[in-house]
Formats: structure tokens, C-alpha cells, sequence
């Protein structure tokens, strides 16, 4: 078994073809949400500039011990808090969040908000202006520290892995916040089973919010022009954030200044 090193905190994973789904509460409305935001033993491909190039895996049990731990330090949001009507704003409590045999299973019933009724709830619905009900056009996703996993770099091409890149198994993770979203995958995606690095993506919002963007896209052309251009085929540590080295990846680079200027 190899032990590699890749980012293991604030990383955000999307379900991506899988809506949300919505329990009617009563005869005239459905307003607790319900599903899975994960699936076990599915592998997925990461490839971002934060976090390196590999495939992916979550397992049984490995959501066991932050439900039973931190349950209620977990929180339910639209678009992880960035949603600029919704905001940081919970959508509701967690009813239930356990595991079976497909995945995290959570329940959520929506809090009497406007937030919830005027932008929330007409995605999940599918709410078109006529009154008709076409059903959710959102996504999951979740936000999590990943506390045990383990790393194998595979000998042989496989069907989920033909590339042979790094395979990372996530044993357990510590669970942030989970809930709706309007991208669960990554735009440039092609393949259905692709997952999702929306790390980056949230990284961005958080430069473009603080005022840094620019700044941060000068760092980032300064270092492209110091390192060379191999592209990152492995995951690659992020401890150190001491600059670009000579033989660095533009990815870890960037990775790098991107963490400083987000700090």
C-alpha cells in the first residue's frame, strides 16, 4: 500500500445525475428533502488544481462515527452558504442521517422561511410559472475533512481506472454540511460517472468575495512562468506553502498560492 498526500480539509463532493428528491408531508405539499449525497464503492475521478489527479472511493462505515459524533454540529445549506439571496442560512433540521446500504441517507424537512419558499423549494419542485411540477432540478453535495483513508497505485489498467492513476479509499471523514445545489459536478464534466473537485470552485467565490481575485490571478501567472509546464499525474502535497520550487507542477504551484491568498 502506497501513502500519498492530497488535500484532506474543506473539500466539497457532488452527486452528480441523482436530484433531490421531496416526501409529500400532506395532501397538499412536499417539503422534507431526501436522499443519499453520496453513493459507496463508486469510484470517480478527481482532477483540479487544488487537489491533484486521482480516483476516488468513499466505503461503509466511513460516516459512521461524524453521525454519531457530530450530528449536531452539522449543517444543511443551499449551494454550501454561497447562494447570494439564501446565504449561510440553514434550510432545515436533520431528521434523520444514517447510513445503509447505498450511502449517507439523510431527511430534512424545510424550515418556514421565505428563503425556502421563495428559491429553495420551487428548484425542488421543479416549479414552473404555470403551477406545473416537473421535479427537482438540483443537485447534492457535501462538504467534509477526510480523517483515515488509504492510497494504492495500481499496477494495471482497470475499467473504473484506465489511466492507472493513484486510487485514494476514504475510510472516514468528519461531515461539515450537506444540502442542495445548483452544479453537483463540474461543468467541463463529460462523463456521467465523473465526480466532482468543487473545491476549487468555492475557492474562487472566496477570492472573488474577499477581493483578492485579481490578485490571485497575477500570483498565479507569476508562477507559471516560474515552473515548468508537466502536467500533475499524482496527488501532491500541500503543507508547505513556501513558494514555487524549481520542478514543481503549475498545478501544486498554483494549489500553493491558491491556499496562501485563501488563508
Amino acid at each position: 500500500m502506497t501513502t500519498l498526500e492530497a488535500p484532506k480539509d474543506n473539500l466539497f463532493r457532488g452527486l452528480q445525475g441523482v436530484p433531490i428528491e421531496l416526501r409529500a408531508d400532506s395532501d397538499t405539499a412536499s417539503t422534507t428533502m431526501f436522499g443519499h449525497f453520496t453513493k459507496f464503492e463508486v469510484w470517480n475521478e478527481i482532477d483540479s488544481y487544488f487537489e491533484g489527479r486521482f480516483m476516488e472511493r468513499t466505503v461503509p462505515n466511513s460516516f459512521k462515527k461524524t453521525i454519531n459524533e457530530n450530528l449536531s454540529r452539522v449543517k444543511v445549506q443551499f449551494n454550501h452558504g454561497y447562494d447570494v439571496y439564501v446565504g449561510a442560512s440553514v434550510l432545515g433540521p436533520i431528521d434523520v442521517l444514517r447510513e445503509d446500504s447505498e450511502g449517507p441517507y439523510y431527511e430534512v424537512p424545510l424550515l418556514d422561511a421565505d428563503y425556502n419558499h421563495d428559491r429553495v423549494l420551487p428548484q425542488l419542485q421543479g416549479r414552473l410559472m404555470d403551477g406545473t411540477m416537473t421535479g427537482s432540478v438540483l443537485g447534492s453535495s457535501y462538504r467534509f475533512r477526510v480523517t483515515k483513508e488509504d492510497w494504492h497505485e495500481p499496477a494495471k489498467a482497470s475499467a473504473f481506472n484506465p489511466e492507472k492513476l493513484p486510487e485514494r479509499t476514504i475510510r472516514e471523514v468528519s461531515l461539515y454540511e450537506f444540502g442542495p445545489v445548483v452544479f453537483p459536478a463540474q461543468l467541463e464534466a463529460t462523463a456521467g460517472v465523473r465526480s466532482v473537485s468543487l473545491t476549487d470552485h468555492f475557492f474562487e467565490l472566496k477570492l472573488q468575495r474577499t477581493g483578492q481575485a485579481s490578485r490571485a490571478l497575477q500570483s498565479f501567472s507569476q508562477i507559471a512562468a516560474a515552473v515548468g509546464t508537466a502536467p500533475t499525474t499524482t496527488a501532491e502535497p500541500l503543507s508547505a506553502l513556501d513558494g514555487p520550487k524549481p520542478g514543481m507542477s503549475p498545478a501544486l504551484a498554483r494549489a500553493r498560492a491558491f491556499q496562501a491568498l485563501s488563508a
